[in-house]
């Protein structure tokens, strides 16, 4: 083989190697590099477009999948093939995305496409934390205008000791699961969930993220500097026209920060910069606006947010909670502040129920999850609707994470919450995490602590800067930090981050975190005034749950030949069964709405696995009579004989003398007759035994 490979290798604090390999494959992509740990290897290119976009914004694609032959798997379906991609999958695409995004020139607007291919599975390898290392590492590799290298990395803490990139089984035994995207000098993205930890142990682990992060950005420049692919491709920076800034600057400046400073609502706001927008651009000819409309709509864009910034809106506005607000649901809770409001619903279901989940690399069942909707209405837009959308995902998991670390491990029930946002001018994940709390508490759901979250922000000019509590849509947007924290009263429980500043210094990201805990704590407070604990039992058109254990033996027999047994019970009493087999035991759940036929069921079940035990005395119906005896029974279904000489000790001529049909009798239970092979019970030996008559 005539191509050169070049290869460096990464030690992790743990003796662990990951490596990073280019020139071996996919060598007409603008970069592309093979990153490898173990025996898991990921396989990532870049191209970018040679010919300018017709849009004002960066068209990036970031793309990973993980392939079901990595792992030595079919993909399911009838078709065999991989398809869409999991909400992992586009969990770890947003996770590389938020990184690269910003790093980008402003003005390079060319269709570029980003692809992480898992190709090779190690058990012991999460592919995910090697995304941000494979992305960078290709865009570096190629001439693409990029501002510098990045990586991205899992913190776990164990035993109180930080792990980079631990395995998934060691991540189970972790308080702290936390992704760290930065360059060399800053910190860009966090997100990841604790187990109520404090707001100093959080910046900790993002301290041992960034320095693990630092080794990683320095084999790739190492590995750039020795391929030797340093040239940046010249690019169309578009039409630039400082005068025309200078004159919206001055005509529009003022106005905007005029409505700015007034607090209007979301909706009369957006109509003041538009009035502000035609009126600028009335006093434009039509020649001017044939040749500079994009460019005027653009310059005056940046006008108002400089407008913004430089005020600052920092009021959440008021908040207001309802539980129990849909009559028909398991629970039900409505959370407003301000301009943002989210319905949160739950429902309660068996473990038939459970989130599947099948992909290469990672096989199970979620008996807890959340869905979150953004409808279009939420905003007052009429758009199309067109499935779940990527940022849906992502802001639906952040809620299930930071709910997840409070639901009861011993819930019997499988939990699925569902967030609808009806309206949305700040933060509709944070107003998810507090519906969700109060709506699995209207449930009956035995969550350990409520738990409430908030947005943050920051705007900063490089010299001044402002830490906003609960910002708004404007804000969000306008702001150079997006952080959302979640926690209860006693820690946090998840958060997510995305910083488009440099050099944002770890005091500032302290301050950040103890505001966002006291106000937290407020919403906490505010939140509890409509509920503050779970509700002591489930709503009476609930289906209540009991799980019992019975002998794996008889799973058999409580199904029945071709499920007739469990299908008649579930008829007759309107329940829903479901058993298990674990560990040669059968769990068997019972779900229903009317407790005196989930007893029934209990009754048939009992009845079914029922075992008499040796020397046991049991109270037993006669169901037949015998000439040599009596047919007795111990539950419907389970009978015995009665031997005629085990009736009495003096010898019975006729069992009727003793015995009549439908009596209730006492009886021993002997075990298997030897000679027989047959249960044997005795009433005899219940009896006094009388003296032995002289001889």
């Amino acid at each position: 083989m005539n191509t050169k490979v070049y290869k460096k290798e990464i030690n992790l604090p743990d003796g662990r190697v990951i490596s990073i390999e280019t020139g071996k494959l996919a060598k007409q992509a603008d970069g592309s590099a093979v990153i490898q740990m173990g025996n898991a290897m990921l396989l990532a290119t870049v191209v970018s477009s040679r010919t300018a976009s017709p849009v004002d914004f960066l068209p990036l694609t970031v793309d990973y999948r993980e392939k079901f032959a990595s792992s030595g798997k079919f993909p399911g379906g009838f078709f065999k093939r991989e398809a869409r991609p999991s909400n992992d999958e586009i969990l770890t695409m947003r996770l590389v995305d938020r990184v690269l995004r910003p790093l980008f020139p402003k003005d390079y607007h060319y269709e570029t496409q980003v692809m992480i291919q898992l190709m090779s599975h190690d058990d012991d390898v999460m592919p995910d934390s090697l995304a941000g290392l494979a992305a960078s590492t290709v865009i570096q590799l190629s001439d693409i205008p990029f501002e510098y290298p990045i990586s991205e990395v899992r913190v776990a803490r164990i035993d109180g000791e930080f792990i980079i990139n631990p395995s998934r089984a060691k991540l189970k035994e972790s308080d702290i699961d936390i992704m760290v995207g930065a360059s060399y000098d800053s910190v860009s993205m966090v997100e990841g969930e604790f187990n109520e930890i404090s707001e100093e142990e959080m910046t900790d682990a993002i301290k041992f993220g960034h320095e693990a992060i630092k080794v990683q950005i320095d084999a790739q420049k190492e590995l750039v500097k020795e391929v030797g692919t340093d040239n940046i491709r010249e690019y169309d920076h578009g039409i630039e026209n400082e005068d025309l800034l200078s004159k919206i600057h001055k005509d529009c400046y003022d106005k905007c920060y005029e409505v700015a400073k007034q607090g209007l609502g979301k909706k009369e706001r957006s109509e003041q910069f538009s009035k502000i927008r035609e009126e600028l651009l009335d006093s434009f000819s039509d020649e001017e606006l044939e040749e500079n409309e994009s460019l005027i709509k653009s310059y005056f864009s940046k006008v108002e947010k400089e407008a913004v910034r430089e005020l600052v809106l920092s009021e959440g506005g008021p908040i207001w909670c309802e539980v129990a607000y849909l009559p028909s649901t398991h629970g039900s809770a409505i959370f407003t502040r301000g301009e943002t409001q989210a319905l949160a619903t739950v429902t309660l279901g068996t473990s038939r129920d459970a989130n599947i989940i099948d992909s290469p690399t990672n096989q199970g069942e979620e008996n807890f999850y959340l869905h979150y909707n953004f409808p279009p209405f939420s905003t007052g837009e009429a758009r199309p609707l067109r499935g779940t959308s990527r940022r849906e995902i992502g802001h639906g998991n952040l809620a299930q994470r930071a709910l997840g670390k409070v639901f009861p491990d011993d819930c019997p029930y499988t939990v699925r919450v569902v967030s609808e946002v009806l309206e949305s001018n700040g933060s509709s994940s944070m107003a998810t995490v507090c519906s969700g709390t109060m709506a699995l508490m209207d449930a009956g759901v035995n969550i350990s602590n409520p738990v409430s979250g908030i947005a943050m922000g920051l705007i900063s000019d490089g010299e001044r800067y402002s830490i906003l509590s609960d910002i708004l849509g404007d804000e969000d947007h306008l702001g150079d930090m997006d952080f959302k924290v979640t926690g209860t009263e006693n820690g946090i429980t998840a958060c997510q981050m995305d910083i488009k500043i440099k050099g944002l210094s770890y005091e500032i990201l302290e301050k950040a975190l103890e505001q966002a805990r006291v106000g937290r704590i407020e919403i906490l407070n505010e939140m509890n005034k409509t509920i503050d604990k779970p509700s002591s039992s489930v709503k009476p058109h609930a289906p209540k749950m009991i799980k019992m254990i019975i002998d794996g033996d008889y799973i058999g027999a409580v199904i029945g030949p071709g499920g007739k047994v469990i299908q008649e019970m579930q008829k007759e009493t309107g329940t829903t069964i479901v058993i298990e087999e674990e560990n040669e035991k059968g769990v068997v759940e019972i779900m229903g709405t009317d407790q005196q036929m989930i007893d029934s069921v209990i009754q048939k079940i009992e009845d079914i696995t029922f075992s008499p035990v040796v020397g046991e005395t049991y109270n037993v119906k006669v169901v037949k009579i015998l000439d040599f005896g009596a047919v007795v029974e111990f539950r419907p279904g389970k009978e015995v004989l009665l031997h005629i000489s085990e009736i009495a000790w003096e010898r019975v001529e006729k069992v009727e003398d003793y015995l009549r049909l439908g009596d209730f009798v006492d009886v021993k239970y002997v075990g298997f007759d030897p000679k027989t092979k047959k249960q044997k019970v005795s009433r005899r030996l219940l009896l006094e035994r009388p003296p032995k008559k002289d001889k």
